[in-house]
C-alpha cells in the first residue's frame, strides 16, 4: 500500500473533461493504494508554474500534467531539480514530449496507470535566458525545442480557431504564408565557449528531442538524456534549397533512417548547405534585429539575444513500468 503517497493534478480546464478525469484518477489512485489526489487549476496568467509549486508545498509525491504542451512545459519548469516526478496526461494537438518518449497519447487509463504505478526516468531539461526587444530578460525551461525565425513566425501566423478544429493541419496554411517572407536571421553565435561565428539563416532550432507531429524527425540524433542539445540551421537559397531540406527531413530522416539498408545508403549521401546540424551543451546567440522565438510550440515574444544550455538529468518523468 502507498497511502502515504499523494498525487497532484495540474490541469488546464480548457483541455480536459474535469468530471471524467476526476473519476478516472480516483479509480486508479484507489487501485494503486495512494491517498486522495490534490487538484490545481491553471489560468491564462499562470499556465502551471504557480499551481505546481503549490502542489510541491502540499507534499505531493507526483505531479500529473493534464493539458497541452504549454501546461507540460510550465509544470516541468516548476519541477526543475525538485525530485518530484512528472507524469503526462496528453491533451491537445502537439503532445511533443509524450511523442518523443513514445507514451500513449489517447488512452487516459493507460496514462494514469503509468502515473501511479510506473517507473521513474531522469531526462535532461533545456534552460534558456532571453533578452527581449524591450531590454527585459526572462528565463524559461523547455522540453522539446526552441526555435527562432521561420519556425516561430509559422506559429505566429497560425489561426488558433483553425488549429482547434483540425490540429496540426492548421500549420499548412501558416507555412505557405511564412515561406513568402524573404527576411533572414543574421546571428553571431558561440557554441560551448568556442569561437564566435556568423550565420544567415531562415530558421534555427535547438532541440532536446527530435520528433514533431506528423512523424517528422527533424533532429535524428537528439536524445532526451544525453546531456546535450542538437541544433539545426536551415538556410535554403531559393526553391532548390527547400527541396534539399524536404528530402533530408522527410525522406532520409523519415524513411531511410528506419531501415538498416536505408542507413547504409544514407552514409553515401552528401551533406547539403541548406541544412546544417550542430551539437553542444551551451549556445549563446546575438541577433542583428529582434526575432520571434518559440518554446515547445508557444510564442515567447521577440528576442535580441539568447543563451541556452542543458541541465542533464534535471527532470524526473514517469514511464510505463514494463518498458
Amino acid at each position: 500500500m502507498n497511502a502515504g503517497n499523494v498525487a497532484a493534478v495540474v490541469y488546464n480546464p480548457v483541455k480536459v473533461d474535469l468530471d471524467a478525469l476526476r473519476a478516472a484518477v480516483a479509480a486508479e489512485e484507489n487501485a494503486a493504494g495512494w491517498g486522495e489526489t490534490l487538484w490545481f487549476e491553471t489560468t491564462k496568467d499562470d499556465p502551471g508554474q504557480g499551481p505546481t509549486k503549490e502542489a510541491i508545498s502540499a507534499g505531493s509525491s507526483l505531479v500529473i500534467a493534464a493539458g497541452g504542451d504549454g501546461t507540460v512545459r510550465a509544470v516541468a519548469e516548476a519541477l526543475h531539480d525538485s525530485e518530484v516526478p512528472l507524469a503526462l496526461l496528453p491533451s491537445g494537438t502537439g503532445n511533443l514530449l509524450a511523442r518523443n518518449l513514445d507514451l500513449t497519447l489517447d488512452d487516459v487509463g493507460s496514462a494514469l496507470e503509468t502515473a501511479f504505478r510506473g517507473r521513474d526516468r531522469k531526462i535532461d531539461l533545456g534552460l534558456i535566458r532571453i533578452r527581449h526587444d524591450d531590454s527585459t530578460v526572462t528565463q524559461h525551461a523547455y522540453l522539446v525545442m526552441a526555435g527562432l525565425g521561420l519556425d516561430a513566425k509559422m506559429l505566429a501566423a497560425t489561426d488558433d480557431d483553425l488549429k482547434a478544429k483540425v490540429g496540426w493541419l492548421a500549420y499548412v496554411r501558416a507555412i505557405a504564408t511564412v515561406l513568402r517572407d524573404k527576411n533572414q536571421l543574421r546571428i553571431r553565435y558561440r557554441l560551448d565557449g568556442g569561437h564566435t561565428h556568423s550565420v544567415r539563416a531562415h530558421t534555427i532550432m535547438i532541440g532536446n528531442c527530435g520528433s514533431l507531429p506528423g512523424n517528422i524527425l527533424l533532429l535524428p540524433d537528439a536524445a532526451v538524456d544525453d546531456g546535450q542539445f542538437d541544433v539545426v540551421v536551415l538556410r535554403p537559397e531559393g526553391f532548390i534549397g527547400w527541396v534539399q531540406i524536404m528530402v533530408k527531413i522527410f525522406w532520409e530522416n523519415g524513411v531511410m533512417r528506419r531501415t538498416t539498408v536505408g542507413r547504409k545508403l544514407m552514409g553515401l549521401t552528401k551533406e547539403v548547405r541548406a541544412l546544417n546540424y550542430l551539437t553542444g551543451s551551451e549556445l549563446v546567440m546575438r541577433l542583428s534585429q529582434p526575432e520571434k522565438i518559440e518554446l515547445d510550440g508557444d510564442e515567447f515574444g521577440s528576442a535580441v539575444a539568447v543563451k541556452t544550455w542543458i541541465d542533464p538529468g534535471a527532470l524526473t518523468v514517469r514511464m510505463p513500468a514494463d518498458d
